[in-house]
């Protein structure tokens, strides 16, 4: 099992996943734009609770690869709190510097 992080419906950042010919590209969303990816990658996305997110697969149009690559972009995603715990720091320090 993998913890994905989710703030307001979207991802918190932009991250890449690879796995092996298979990469993959995914993006924030405004609200309302739904889940702008294809096939194997959006049966993904919906299972993980993502409802708005903009992806693309940029490698191997293998399925299978394309489901490990958005599973490692995912698993690979932090928000600020994990952040934060990480290094040690209180939240504003993570946004303010």
């Amino acid at each position: 099992l993998v913890k994905v992080p989710i703030i307001k419906g979207t991802v918190p950042h932009e991250q890449y996943g690879k796995y092996s010919g298979g990469s993959v590209l995914i993006k924030p969303a405004v609200s309302g734009t739904g889940v702008l990816a294809g096939g194997a990658m959006r049966a993904v996305l919906e299972s993980a609770g993502i409802t708005d997110v903009l992806a693309k697969s940029l490698g191997s149009s293998n399925p299978h690869n394309v489901v490990k690559a958005t599973i490692d972009a995912l698993a690979n995603m932090r928000d600020a709190y994990t952040v934060a715990q990480t290094r040690g720091v209180d939240l504003n320090k993570v946004f303010n510097g």
